[in-house]
């Protein structure tokens, strides 16, 4: 994902759908489609609990060498837990490993706006933190708050629209309330109202429904077909085949993979299948209930792959029983034995 501006189909068409409307999944298959990636960077921790930044970099460089765009201060690195240096420090260092003078593939980035229930549409605090992120080259992907989702469906595209005059290009977000209070799904008008926004140039969808997702695809494929609907599903990653691309924490816990698994698909190997399944057979282990502590999970997975100096997460973040080392080493050889094949 790059910062030129792009080009967008003018023409506005009303919705032929209904909320409660499910397009046919096999008539949205695209064979042997471009897929895009982008992976949320795990922040890791040291023995003495302080931001492994060494550990950081390389996994930002093994994103970016694996073809996908790094997602920095999403959810998979506490964007709500750090504080404003730490975030700062965090598109510094991407910036060096992602931009034009590293890989080149550019990244996106967390606008994390703290408010409380009943707060008012913050677009000063929306602006401060697009400013930040791209200063420092990234794409901003604007996280919800209960000042945002709290607006009535005109006033959220309007928000949206203020929001453009600050951002030269950014990516929504919808959240279900599984993952957070103040997270919404909109609905397809809304939804619709996003995609007229031309600095919007795709949203992330984290509802974990493949029918509000597959509406949203056939939706974006009448209305602006250069719009990118990023599932945030990680129990059913097999979206992309759909026509989603991605915005995944689960894809941190092995970019190379995805990157494999990706590759399969747009050159028509039939083994894509049997590597996503590992792979999703990691994302209902990694993301069970309580879901949060999905970021334990890739810690622990890291280090096993010898990524890691610690499966330390966040003082505040959920964790796993360690247990779960013994079940993540089984999914790891069932990987690295179909890769070698």
């Amino acid at each position: 994902m790059t910062t030129n501006t792009i080009r967008t189909n003018t023409k506005t068409a009303q919705p032929s759908m209904t909320e409660q409307t499910i397009p046919n999944p096999q008539s949205l298959i695209v064979p042997r489609r471009k897929i895009t990636g982008s992976s949320a960077i795990l922040l890791p921790f040291e023995a003495d609990h302080s931001i492994d930044w060494t550990s950081f970099d390389a996994h930002v460089e093994r994103t970016c060498q694996a073809g996908l765009i790094p997602a920095v201060n999403m959810d998979t690195g506490y964007a709500n837990l750090i504080d404003e240096a730490t975030r700062v420090e965090v598109l510094q260092r991407t910036q060096r490993i992602a931009g034009d003078d590293g890989f080149g593939t550019g990244y996106v980035a967390g606008a994390f706006v703290a408010d409380s229930p009943g707060a008012a549409f913050n677009l000063d605090a929306y602006a401060q933190q697009i400013d930040s992120i791209q200063l420092h080259g990234g794409t901003p992907v604007i996280f919800q708050t209960f000042g945002l989702t709290g607006q009535a469906d005109d006033d959220i595209v309007a928000s949206y629209a203020s929001i453009a005059k600050h951002a030269d290009q950014f990516v929504a977000f919808e959240l279900g309330k599984m993952f957070a209070p103040f997270g919404s799904i909109y609905s397809l008008e809304t939804y619709q109202g996003l995609m007229e926004i031309k600095q919007c140039i795709g949203a992330k969808h984290s509802s974990l429904s493949r029918e509000l997702e597959w509406q949203r695809i056939a939706l974006r494929n009448e209305v602006r077909p250069d719009f990118k609907v990023f599932t945030g599903n990680d129990l059913a990653i097999d979206m992309v085949i759909y026509g989603s691309d991605y915005l995944l924490g689960l894809s941190t816990f092995c970019p190379d993979w995805f990157a494999t698994r990706d590759e399969l698909w747009e050159s028509g190997d039939s083994r894509f299948y049997q590597l996503n399944d590992i792979l999703q057979y990691l994302g209902f282990f990694a993301f069970r209930d309580p879901v949060p502590a999905y970021k334990h999970s890739a810690a622990m997975f890291l280090k096993l792959r010898g990524w890691l100096k610690t499966d330390l997460t966040h003082p505040k973040s959920a964790e796993r029983p360690a247990t779960d080392t013994e079940h993540l080493e089984k999914i790891l050889a069932q990987a690295e034995s179909f890769l070698e094949e």
